[in-house]
């Protein structure tokens, strides 16, 4: 569970880019204040991982961000999530190239794809299913999938006129997706190695 860091006053976005307090910790930005990100569990590490190596069969290496791209989302203050997964636009991509950071701030276009794995826990749940879901809309993602192990399912938030449209993808059905149509393990095969 992510876990508030105490500062003096809640920073901006500039004072975020610009924070290293000398450690190797990763943070996201909610609100103005510093969540510390844990290690994920090893069952979500492997998932991650495994769903890195398939879409590595449907995009270039070069697109697919694995934990290491940061979005500035949209917040009554500022914002600044860490996705486990990403597939760039050709814009998306081209707009980072040459950048100190691999973030991309709201004046960038956004990318194609975010996926998020939910780590056990209700805060946590909400977070994925309601507060990055509604970020991410407003950011323009054409799909954020959010993988569910404990539910072992997978929800395809598609992006169509400016909200997302939900379908919930469960056993022995496979992710139907516009972004990836060749896709083809099913929700089962995709959590096989939880089991």
């Amino acid at each position: 569970m992510s876990q508030a860091i105490t500062t003096q006053k809640l920073m901006t976005m500039e004072e975020y880019l610009a924070y290293d307090d000398g450690t190797d910790t990763r943070y996201e930005l909610v609100n103005g204040e510093l969540f510390e990100m844990p290690p994920e569990s090893q069952e979500n590490c492997v998932l991650s991982s495994f769903l890195y190596a398939e879409l590595l069969k449907h995009f270039p290496f070069y697109f697919i961000a694995h934990k290491d791209l940061e979005i500035e989302v949209t917040g009554r203050r500022a914002k600044c999530r860490l996705p486990d997964l990403v597939a760039h636009t050709e814009e998306s991509r081209a707009a980072l190239l040459g950048s100190r950071r691999n973030t991309l701030t709201r004046d960038l276009p956004p990318p194609a794809l975010v996926i998020e794995i939910v780590s056990p826990g209700s805060t946590n749940r909400t977070r994925d299913y309601r507060h990055k879901r509604t970020e991410y809309a407003a950011r323009e993602i054409a799909e954020y999938w959010i993988v569910d192990p404990e539910t072992r399912q997978i929800t395809v938030c598609q992006w169509v006129e400016g909200q997302y449209e939900d379908v919930i993808f469960g056993g022995a059905e496979c992710v139907r997706s516009p972004l990836i149509p060749a896709w083809k393990l099913t929700i089962d095969q995709v959590f096989a190695l939880q089991s």
